[in-house]
């Protein structure tokens, strides 16, 4: 056996263990017929898929349409929760590889990992005082989003937790009795998950979404930040470690798009953020109260540690010489009081005594410091790491708000709601009709004036009133639970100087301005943030951004703000507008040209904010190539960027797979700021990537955009219509009640695109591009493209990306998918288009990057692909005739589920979204 062979073994022989047992469920739960019968269509389908046999495809065709609605149904869950357990058996994998990597002695670390970062940098000399000046400034933010594709219910995420569990306990068992119990716990877990609904029976409401959210702070974040932390104080001894990654969340707070969203929601968010901090610090305090048991007239204290317990109200004979543990019981009680102040709940075991709530976290963190003090001065410093420093850590960096909630709107609604207030004023009677440098003279104006615009007793239109209560809410929340609370404010279709001056408006009538534009020391409470999110924004955004920072005062302001200017880039919105290999062109470009604006003498630091979706289309793909591929000069140790839809649940489900995503998003970071050399990039690759996405643009609108009927073809030949029907989540697909593709969101659009298994927008342009550049000088120009590839990481992550979603894409299953328009000759007329560039597009990679295998560089995807693509396809197979069973009137409710369970495993089955 080769030995990649050989390292995988445990893999392949967990995913037949969990298939075993999924197919004795279902044969003791269905019947043996219904088990024949899935595995026919297994087979058939592998025949079909792998060796592209006509007869097997008839054959499947005629099982599939031979199958009642119920049996259908079944069929879906069956291959449903296959693609789930495979995702469980690989995520353990992962893991298990990882650990004997580590375990190898004298081993090279991996890149991505802490210590190759560490390494890097010494061999390159960077000095300890340079990385402390970088981690000073840092700010990296992962920010969880809520979006409408993430397909998978809480209670199934549960039950596949308990059987990674299970997985990983059994690789120590070696004796067969203990091998057999605990493959019978994983059979009941089994069980549980068939007989739990894979589908939610009502739309998620916000309030689903926030708590879904915090499921993933108690397993992960909340203690694998902490060692996160702590590996980074062991990698760079000596280096401060300041709090300098922290978590960002837009759900509660996302009110672009989602009526849902308002002032209550953004409220009922940080509630339970601060929840679900302080009832971990809670119990962390309980059981360190267990753990310092240490008494007075065996170790000692510091006087200040004695009278923490002596404040502590505490008076029970029995712990007067334990001095640690009367102190902490001061400090659950005082928390407990701050939790029942700031949320109205307590905790489950009761304090002693009754003591005053903490004002801030920072007096929390004084306590536990005092606690830590005394005991490094009384011999006490080996108790402290175990549980004592990632409480402190944890409190440092979470607070009493969890993660920093971002606040998000239409610059159409901050239009709308002034030109109301305006009007009431009489100020000016149609403030939207006025041209774009009238509008910035009467808001600067405004601005400068210390009068409120809003009328006291003044009637404003409810949706006024409801965008008025959302900056007094973030006010009044930023008062109880701290100002990293609520920080930044998101302008979506940010296209004018205007779109930002409106924001800044708004919060001076809401008390979130102190003193007037023009004043040295003026500050504003939350940063205004842009959205740039098509072509034309992004190729807007350094001017737009140059005219806004050279308005009088303007920079006065933002240094008085805290010296930050943040700026959003949309993957999604620009990819759907230009096409793949243009979009992520523009990104560049536009980052470039907005980190010169921000010259480190002026004193406002850019951070940029990248939207990034779960699909390559929509920015996806791995976090930490994605990081070292920005261009030179704009990380500095500043990024955010945002996690959606089941990325978020694939990332950080499992502890240890959310440690290390984590950990490769600080070491990209640290290497894109300290390592990154300064010379530009040479012409001639800026001059074929923009010659490239010229082609590519034209090539990828003439068919979405110009080709009559397009959309036509994509409602009609993906489940769009019926992902809709999915209530997952509390946000509509469309921003407008049309057929229109412009109107569609970027997400379901890329999601759609993925069901049927064409991936256009992670690849379509870039064959056309590619072939139009290479056309005059073709060995010249291709030799070029792979100098490109061997020594500019932008451009060899973009490639890498469109490898990965070749590697997902399958023309033959979307070709069946063309067949569910009625209209054959547009179905067949767009599908030869989509063919031909793929085809392009396959040899343009296969040229430059000199292999014609897909995922040649990255054999644990390869692996992935292999063995769960047989057992996706059949999904795919059954959804398309449930499909056509819907369309052509029989809509019952079983069809309905059936489509809705396929388009779930698909979804699993990929590993993506939107």
């Amino acid at each position: 056996m080769r030995a990649e062979s050989s390292k995988d073994l445990p893999l392949t022989e967990d995913i037949r263990l969990l298939g075993q047992i999924l197919g004795d469920t279902i044969r003791e739960q269905e019947g043996v017929e219904i088990f024949d019968r899935i595995e026919n269509i297994r087979r058939l389908s592998v025949a079909y898929e792998r060796d592209a046999n006509v007869e097997a495809g008839r054959a499947l065709d005629a099982v599939l349409r031979g199958l009642s609605t119920a049996e259908a149904v079944l069929v879906a869950r069956a291959f449903s929760y296959f693609s789930h357990l495979a995702n469980i058996a690989e995520d353990r994998h992962h893991i298990r590889r990882r650990e004997a990597h580590d375990q190898r002695e004298n081993s090279e670390p991996q890149p991505g990992s802490l210590a190759a970062t560490r390494r890097l940098l010494r061999d390159a000399r960077v000095p300890a005082a340079a990385i402390g000046e970088v981690l000073r400034h840092a700010l990296v933010s992962p920010v969880l989003t809520a979006h409408p594709t993430e397909v998978q219910r809480k209670s199934l995420q549960e039950a596949e937790t308990r059987i990674s569990a299970l997985l990983a306990a059994r690789q120590h068992l070696h004796n067969a009795r203990d091998r057999a119990k605990n493959e019978t716990l994983l059979k009941a877990r089994v069980v549980q998950m068939w007989q739990t609904r894979l589908l939610r029976t009502s739309r998620m409401t916000v309030r689903d979404e926030i708590e879904n959210a915090l499921s993933y702070y108690p397993a992960t974040f909340l203690h694998e930040i902490p060692r996160l932390y702590a590996d980074l104080e062991e990698q760079f001894d000596g280096v401060s470690i300041p709090p300098f990654f922290r978590m960002g969340s837009w759900i509660g707070g996302d009110r672009d798009g989602n009526p849902n969203v308002d002032a209550g929601t953004l409220r009922e968010a940080l509630r339970r953020q601060c929840d679900t901090a302080l009832l971990y610090y809670l119990n962390e305090i309980h059981e360190l109260g267990a753990e310092l048991s240490v008494s007075r007239t065996l170790a000692g204290c510091s006087p200040e540690l004695q009278a923490l317990a002596d404040a502590s109200g505490d008076d029970e004979p029995h712990r007067q010489d334990q001095p640690y543990r009367r102190a902490l019981i001061g400090i659950y009680a005082r928390l407990d009081a701050t939790l029942h102040a700031l949320t109205g709940a307590s905790a489950v075991r009761r304090p002693v005594a009754t003591r005053p709530p903490y004002k801030n976290a920072d007096e929390l963190m004084g306590d536990l410091a005092t606690v830590e003090q005394s005991l490094r001065a009384h011999s006490g410093e080996s108790l402290i790491p175990g549980r004592l420093a990632p409480l402190k850590r944890a409190v440092q960096v979470f607070g009493f708000h969890l993660a920093t909630v971002d606040l998000r709107q239409s610059s159409d609604r901050h239009e709308e709601t002034l030109a109301e207030m305006l009007a009431a004023a009489r100020v000016v009677a149609d403030y939207a009709a006025l041209g774009e440098a009238d509008k910035q003279n009467l808001l600067l104006t405004l601005l400068r004036d210390p009068r409120p615009l809003r009328l006291p007793g003044a009637s404003y239109s409810e949706r006024t009133e409801s965008e008025l209560a959302v900056f007094n809410t973030a006010r009044e929340l930023r008062q109880a639970f701290g100002p990293q609370s609520i920080r930044h404010y998101i302008i979506s279709h940010s296209e004018t100087v205007s779109d930002l001056l409106e924001v800044l408006l708004l919060q001076k009538e809401c008390a979130m301005m102190h003193g007037v534009l023009g004043d040295r020391q003026a500050r504003v409470q939350l940063l205004v943030v842009p959205l740039f999110e098509t072509i034309e924004d992004l190729r807007n955004a350094e001017p737009i951004m140059r005219a806004f920072l050279d308005l009088s005062g303007m920079r006065d302001l933002l240094r008085a703000s805290g010296g930050q200017q943040e700026i959003m880039l949309g993957y999604s919105d620009s990819n759907k507008d230009g096409g793949f290999f243009t979009s992520n062109w523009e990104l560049y470009r536009a980052s470039i040209a907005l980190a010169k604006l921000f010259p480190e003498r002026e004193g406002i630091a850019l951070r940029l904010f990248h939207g990034r979706g779960g699909t390559v289309g929509r920015g996806g793909g791995p976090s930490y190539q994605a990081v070292l591929a920005q261009p030179a000069g704009t990380v500095n140790g500043q990024i955010r960027l945002t996690e959606q839809g089941e990325v978020i649940a694939s990332k950080y489900s499992n502890p240890e797979i959310g440690r290390r995503n984590l950990e490769a998003l600080v070491a990209a970071t640290l290497e894109a700021s300290l390592l990154r050399p300064d010379e530009p990039v040479p012409e001639e690759f800026v001059a074929a990537a923009r010659r490239i996405s010229e082609v590519s643009m034209a090539a990828y609108r003439a068919l979405v955009y110009e080709t009559p009927g397009f959309a036509d073809y994509f409602f009609g030949t993906t489940p769009i219509t019926e992902i809709a029907g999915l209530n997952i989540g509390s946000r509509p697909s469309s921003r407008r009640p049309t057929g229109r593709i412009e109107d569609l969101r970027a997400i379901p659009w890329s999601f759609s695109w993925g069901q049927a298994r064409v991936s256009l927008p992670g690849w379509f342009g870039l064959g056309a591009g590619v072939q139009a550049f290479a056309a005059d000088a073709p060995g010249e120009r291709m030799d070029l493209l792979r100098r490109m590839y061997s020594h500019w990481p932008f451009f060899r992550v973009l490639l890498s990306n469109v490898d990965m979603v070749l590697a997902k894409t399958d023309l033959v299953l979307a070709r069946r998918y063309a067949t569910l328009l009625p209209d054959r000759g547009l179905a067949d007329g767009i599908f030869e288009t989509l063919e031909r560039e793929c085809e392009r597009t396959v040899q343009a990679l296969n040229d430059i990057i000199g292999v014609k295998q897909r995922l040649a560089d990255n054999p644990s995807l390869a692996r992935s692909i292999r063995h769960r693509f047989p057992y996706i396809a059949p999904l795919n197979h059954l959804q398309i005739e449930l499909i056509q069973r819907w369309r052509v009137g029989e809509q019952d409710e079983k069809t309905r589920r059936g489509i809705l369970i396929s388009i779930n495993g698909i979804a699993a089955g990929l590993r993506n979204t939107g």
